[in-house]
């Protein structure tokens, strides 16, 4: 400020001693833009903050510089290690560029009203298989010579360039997007793995906790036969008697061939091994909860097997929209189902899609519980969306229940915004940290929303005035309430200021902890990943 006073005064001297008004405007004009050239640069500049003061001040002058401009800010935050993804669904984390490979690769058809996916009629008899499609319909081959369709296909299987219209509204279009794209082969579920865990490299996320939909056709044809009743437990037994467990195997058995396939795509444990393969995945089955309530049941059995069989299967949820009229409908009797599986498998972990909702999408008394539901008679451990918690019964007792259950929220504020109209001071997100409850930033259906991870970071960013802390507590978190198996680095839960004792004479993330930290963290994967997020922080912030 002292040198733009002096700048100031040189200039007004050399307008008194020419005596000139016309020549003492022209200097005023060349100040006035050389200080918009100054403020300019200042706001664009990549020059590094000084490097005095501690490690922490470093890095929070760092990101206080980059908030001064987004573009800044998403290449500061694309660097920051964001610990995982807990809330990602594999269909819709799969960008419609490689649907419209895939499905051009299967020989599949796409019909021109609607834009969905269609089987072709039959295969021409030659070298080179062409699908042979019905009237209304070409090969999905075709959009590569037509840029309109291309466009129109990617605009059909996203949010890209939506705009309500009378009708169809954000949640309309995204959720109707799931139907059109399914029809190609099975065995591209690898390279949907590959993609999004080379996509979480990039950012530098270290783990992902995925949503996939297994072939349940078996289980689902089991249910109908046996039908629904009231007693659970003689249910689950008729089921099982019935071969419900045959499915086991055929999950495993999707499971290893996808992960075959990705590990190929990436060259895992060969010289040129791709830096997705550090990514590590862990899946969480998803339950259909939009169909009869013996289908949702057998299929929830089925989860809760597979998840107590099979180490790589974490979790369950549910899935499919909350407001739908099943969904709304059975709701309690799901968590009834969830509770009671519970019971018999108390190690599954249980995250569930609850508070989905919004004034005006259903019924004000459909706002009342589904959270609630979720965390008192489901025992959820952590909350997929919450969106609608000011508007269940007693709203701050249920916040302060969670925050002393540690109950998590998977807070994913794009696809909120998109479904549900949520965002900003409508959103709950500040409600949630305000009383304690852990949360977490997650991306929900990537591909569909047409985001990555480091844009949530940003959104959140510049939306709540969220320090550098603050998103580093959040990646904490994510990681703290994985369900990966074994105890968490921190002696306590969601206080990430002390270690274990086995490590409390480490610093966190050390190259080379003592050998017993270094035995604790062999024998704890969770504290692993926790372990090599601390590494990554270091490593990150002392670049400042």
């Amino acid at each position: 400020m002292a040198q733009k006073r002096k700048t100031a005064r040189a200039v007004e001297d050399v307008g008194r001693q020419t005596g000139s008004a016309y020549y003492y405007a022209i200097a005023l004009l060349l100040y006035s833009l050389l200080l918009l050239f100054t403020a300019a640069y200042a706001q664009t500049s990549a020059a590094p903050p000084a490097r005095g003061g501690t490690s922490e001040q470093r890095i929070a002058r760092a990101f206080e510089m980059a908030r001064a401009n987004p573009l800044a800010l998403r290449a500061f935050l694309a660097r920051m290690p964001k610990g995982g993804d807990l809330h990602n669904h594999l269909d819709g984390a799969v960008y419609a560029e490689s649907r419209i490979r895939a499905g051009a690769g299967d020989n599949l058809c796409v019909a021109l009203a609607g834009l969905s996916f269609v089987k072709a009629e039959r295969l021409t008899q030659s070298d080179l298989p062409h699908p042979v499609c019905a009237d209304g319909q070409v090969p999905i081959a075709q959009a590569y010579t037509d840029p309109h369709l291309y466009d129109a296909i990617i605009d059909a299987f996203s949010m890209r360039g939506f705009v309500p219209s009378p009708g169809v509204t954000g949640h309309d279009h995204f959720f109707d997007t799931f139907a059109k794209f399914v029809g190609t082969d099975r065995p591209h579920m690898g390279e949907w793995l590959d993609e999004v865990a080379t996509r979480a490299a990039a950012q530098e996320e270290q783990y992902l906790e995925i949503m996939p939909t297994l072939d349940f056709s078996h289980t689902t044809a089991i249910a109908k036969v046996i039908g629904w009743r009231e007693d659970l437990g003689g249910l689950r037994d008729d089921l099982l008697a019935a071969g419900l467990r045959d499915d086991v195997a055929v999950a495993r058995a999707e499971l290893d061939d996808a992960e075959s396939l990705r590990r190929r795509r990436e060259h895992c444990g060969q010289a040129k091994e791709a830096a997705a393969c550090k990514v590590q995945i862990r899946y969480v089955y998803q339950v259909l909860r939009g169909f009869p309530k013996e289908q949702v049941f057998a299929q929830t059995l089925l989860g809760f097997e597979i998840a107590a069989a099979e180490v790589r299967m974490v979790g369950i949820n549910f899935v499919m929209p909350e407001d739908g009229a099943v969904s709304m409908a059975d709701y309690e009797q799901h968590m009834r189902m969830v509770g009671f599986l519970h019971g018999l498998y108390p190690r599954v972990h249980i995250s569930l899609h609850a508070g989905e909702l919004a004034p005006g999408l259903v019924l004000p008394e459909g706002l009342c519980c589904h959270i609630r539901l979720a965390v008192e008679q489901a025992h959820a451990e952590r909350i997929g969306h919450g969106v609608d918690v000011i508007y269940e019964e007693r709203p701050y007792e249920l916040l302060k229940e969670m925050a002393q259950r540690h109950v998590m929220v998977e807070v994913n504020l794009t696809s909120n915004d998109a479904i549900l109209g949520v965002s900003g001071k409508d959103h709950p997100l500040p409600l949630y940290r305000r009383y304690g409850v852990p949360v977490a930033l997650s991306t929900d259906d990537e591909g569909v929303s047409r985001i990555d991870l480091t844009h949530e970071f940003v959104r959140a960013a510049e939306t709540y005035a969220l320090s550098y802390s603050d998103l580093r507590e959040m990646a904490r978190t994510s990681l703290e309430h994985s369900f990966l198996p074994g105890s968490s680095m921190w002696r306590e839960q969601d206080v990430f200021t002390r270690e274990v004792a086995a490590c409390s004479a480490n610093s966190p993330g050390a190259d080379e902890p003592s050998s017993a930290c270094a035995a604790f963290l062999q024998t704890n994967e969770k504290a692993g990943q926790q372990w090599e997020l601390e590494r990554r922080l270091r490593k990150f912030e002392s670049s400042f």
